[in-house]
């Protein structure tokens, strides 16, 4: 771990072995080398390694210390390892320590871990998660910032409270610590009555104070009195951005841009067609993809290899996973370069314009070969603050989700939400009622959504009606503990009694995902690590979630409207993001709360509304 003591014993010990006084451990030789500061190649160039750092650079032949191992590449291309300026490890569903043996031979060598995800679960312990497998001997480098979304809004409880003494002791307590985690309720920071203002300034205070990175989510901030006032606020970053215009402005207004997969081909031909020269303020982000993804498409070699396909020269391309992200989360002492005193990270490469990745080289030691990771991964027993975390209260029945009518009545007003639904107001629909209890009703696509609070342990739970989700196939439920941004447990479904028995075996699981079809559990994945993650290879997630893919398919989902493509409101990670409760959203579900009985919150305002009427 990086202390100042041990900084200044390393850099110590470094400095006589550059001047040849002392010997190295290792000396790398290797054809080319990229200096990231100037985008030039170097041919023929020795790295000298001492522990787990660099000593010296420079032309084969020309250290004059002593080294008894020498590897030689002479037909591959070193580069630094490559970082994450913002990813959230959570949503590849495996614990550090796995997401390592996933992403390394990959050639991401170090994350800022955006922990919005765990801070939500166990927010006390966020920085203490993050550098557990680091500890224990994963060469992964990660660097947390603890979430400032924790509550994400002022009308969520559970999972902890993190504010300016929070803030304060992370940061303070560790330099591994880079800043605060996207800044994303941007109402609560313009606005004094907003009431998390307070305890979000707070946290930006104490990043402050610590000349940390204060990572900022503009999402739908498009306009230029915003855009001025994001920046002025001190949020020094933007990933929300969907088009080149977008992040010219916001490029052009101080703000460091991050750019996603999904939008970079139009965005980087646009950055191009503008005749962008200076790139050092952009960088690619991988933000969120699943283990499966990962281990279809690739970690941050993807991002390069796409940037590349994109028109992008392939130095710039590196410089946006490597120096580019290091400088602005002011982490160049350690990464971002292949120079003296960063950790010896090296991708070495065996084709430049396909960026074929031959071998990834971690803490001076060779740690993966072609795809496969050849390095041990630590056997961690997580602890039980860790691993228990879905407190749901007890066994759930099929009346806990129903929804009472008035009596006498036939029908009953309901207030509807759909997915990705940032109007200003919710939808109203009038339901039928049997039995006295309000009806779905599939012909117009509506079925119904609960969230079932995992902190409290007291069977507290909101439901109502959704549009445009879930099952049509009778007696069937999805439940999961993925559940952005609270990350309580959520469940859609068919029917009140298959919504029952998902929950329940989620709870069985300690987190994950449970699908139920013709009232009966066909499929489960464990992320039994804070209801979010699974300690075991990514392989072994992805058969599980396969399982869970095909059963899934099994069944009809409704899609809202109903021309819209499977990504955009099926099954199954989809409907996690649907319960955003971030800005711009308004009108969400949340967990019951005082002052907020039935969940149904304008987290823009605070209003309240009841579900049916």
């Amino acid at each position: 771990m990086i202390t100042a003591k041990s900084e200044v014993q390393i850099r110590q010990q470094l400095t006589l072995v550059a001047l040849g006084k002392a010997p190295a451990d290792l000396v790398l030789h290797v054809g080319k080398l990229l200096d990231t500061a100037t985008r030039t190649w170097s041919s023929a160039q020795e790295i000298v390694i001492k522990g787990d750092r660099i000593a010296y650079v420079g032309p084969i032949g020309s250290w004059t210390g002593a080294c008894e191992t020498i590897v030689k590449r002479p037909d591959l291309m070193a580069i630094p390892g490559l970082g994450e300026v913002h990813k959230h490890i959570e949503s590849s569903h495996l614990t550090p320590e796995w997401e390592a043996a996933l992403v390394l031979p990959r050639g991401n060598t170090w994350t800022c871990e955006a922990s919005h995800e765990f801070s939500n679960v166990r927010g006390s312990r966020t920085v203490e998660f993050w550098l557990e497998a680091r500890k224990q001997g994963s060469p992964l480098k990660i660097f947390p910032l603890p979430g400032s979304a924790v509550p994400p809004t002022a009308y969520e409880h559970g999972g902890g409270y993190l504010g300016y003494d929070e803030q304060k002791d992370f940061i303070g307590n560790s330099m591994m610590v880079a800043g605060l985690d996207e800044v994303m309720d941007w109402p609560a920071v313009w606005n004094p009555e907003n009431a998390s203002h307070k305890r979000l300034w707070g946290m930006i205070e104490a990043t402050f104070e610590a000349r940390g990175v204060v990572e900022g989510h503009a999402a739908g901030l498009k306009d230029l009195p915003t855009i001025n006032a994001f920046a002025a606020a001190g949020l020094a970053s933007d990933h929300e951005a969907w088009t080149a215009e977008e992040f010219w402005d916001k490029l052009t207004h101080g703000l460091f841009i991050e750019l996603r997969p999904h939008s970079m081909p139009e965005v980087l031909q646009g950055l191009i067609e503008k005749g962008l020269g200076d790139w050092s303020q952009i960088a690619f982000t991988t933000d969120d993809r699943s283990a499966s993804e990962t281990l279809e498409k690739g970690a941050t070699d993807y991002n390069v290899r796409l940037a590349i396909q994109s028109g992008l020269k392939p130095e710039i391309a590196i410089q946006c996973v490597t120096i580019n992200p290091a400088r602005h989360m002011r982490l160049t002492p350690w990464v971002g370069s292949l120079t003296p005193g960063r950790f010896a990270d090296i991708v070495l490469l065996s084709d430049l314009e396909s960026f074929e990745i031959a071998e990834v080289w971690a803490d001076g030691r060779q740690v993966s070969e072609g795809k496969r990771f050849t390095d041990p991964v630590p056997e961690i027993n997580w602890p039980d603050w860790a691993r228990n975390t879905v407190q749901v209260g007890g066994t759930l029945s099929a009346a806990d989700f129903a929804i009472p009518a008035k009596a006498g009545r036939e029908t009953m007003s309901a207030a509807v939400l759909r997915p990705f639904h940032w109007e200003e107001d919710f939808l109203t629909y009038e339901l039928p009622v049997k039995d006295g209890l309000v009806q779905r009703d599939v012909s117009r696509n509506i079925t119904k959504f609960a969230i079932v609070d995992r902190f409290s342990g007291t069977k507290s739970l909101s439901k109502m009606f959704w549009a445009g989700t879930g099952p049509s196939t009778p007696d069937c439920a999805l439940a999961s503990s993925l559940a952005h941004d609270k990350h309580n447990v959520w469940c859609v479904g068919s029917s009140d009694e298959a919504m029952a028995m998902a929950v329940n075996a989620l709870s069985e699981i300690g987190g994950g995902w449970a699908l139920v079809r013709d009232n009966k559990v066909v499929a489960t994945v464990r992320y039994e690590v804070a209801g979010l993650m699974s300690s075991r290879s990514a392989e072994a997630l992805d058969a599980d979630m396969q399982k869970l893919y095909a059963e899934g398919a099994k069944i009809d989902w409704m899609f809202e409207p109903s021309s819209s493509p499977r990504w955009w409101a099926g099954f199954p990670e989809r409907l996690a993001f649907a319960t955003l409760t971030c800005a711009p959203w308004r009108w969400v579900l949340v967990a019951p709360a005082e002052g907020i009985p039935e969940g149904l919150v304008n987290v823009a305002t605070g209003e309240t509304h009841p579900v049916v009427w």
